[in-house]
């Protein structure tokens, strides 16, 4: 039987305080195991005084679809369950020493993304099958709570999506996302 075991890891991005996470996982000839959260693992480094998860929400997407640019007042962990996706960070924190710094990380099983407040999430779904999309949130979300949406279609930003988006179908992306407004005229006019 065959048995290996993978240690939790953590690695900065371009973004400060936005980290990816390679989750602890054992894998023998059954499968694999994962530690989607141990709250011992979480205590310390990037993740000090993150408190406790309020809410947990799972989006299932289909094949193309796209979720976001959307920024809460509160701290977000994301991962994929089931299938794969490209997600896509944009840091619209003005007090940042990062504002406007865009990441782009591959999401599949076996990696997290811890989101700070004010750091804005999109994620397109490449799983043929689709795509399960875990969000743990630090709060509840409530309508009208504080935050922020930009367009994930905004050519400033930078971001090639790995599929072509066709902004007429809403089973790819909704028109509230496709018409948000753009982050790149935002700080151009600022």
């Amino acid at each position: 039987m065959t048995f290996e075991i993978t240690d939790m890891q953590t690695t900065p991005t371009a973004i400060d305080d936005l980290v990816v996470v390679t989750l602890k996982q054992v894998t023998d000839d059954r499968g694999t195991v994962r530690e989607f959260f141990r709250i011992s693992a979480y205590a310390e480094g990037p993740f000090a005084g993150l408190g406790s998860w309020q809410q947990i929400n799972v989006t299932e997407s289909k094949h193309g679809a796209v979720r976001g640019l959307h920024g809460e007042s509160m701290i977000k962990l994301v991962s994929c369950v089931a299938g794969r996706a490209f997600g896509v960070y944009l840091d619209a924190r003005e007090d940042s020493a990062t504002y406007g710094a865009v990441v782009t990380v591959a999401l599949e099983p076996g990696t997290q993304v811890l989101v700070p407040a004010g750091v804005c999430n999109a994620f397109q779904s490449l799983s043929p099958e689709g795509t399960q999309y875990v969000y743990c949130f630090t709060e509840e979300w409530k309508p009208g709570m504080a935050g922020i949406a930009f367009s994930p279609l905004d050519e400033g930003l930078g971001v090639e999506w790995p599929i072509a988006i066709d902004v007429d179908n809403p089973a790819q992306i909704s028109a509230k996302d496709a018409g948000a407004p753009k982050f790149s005229e935002r700080t151009t006019a600022a």
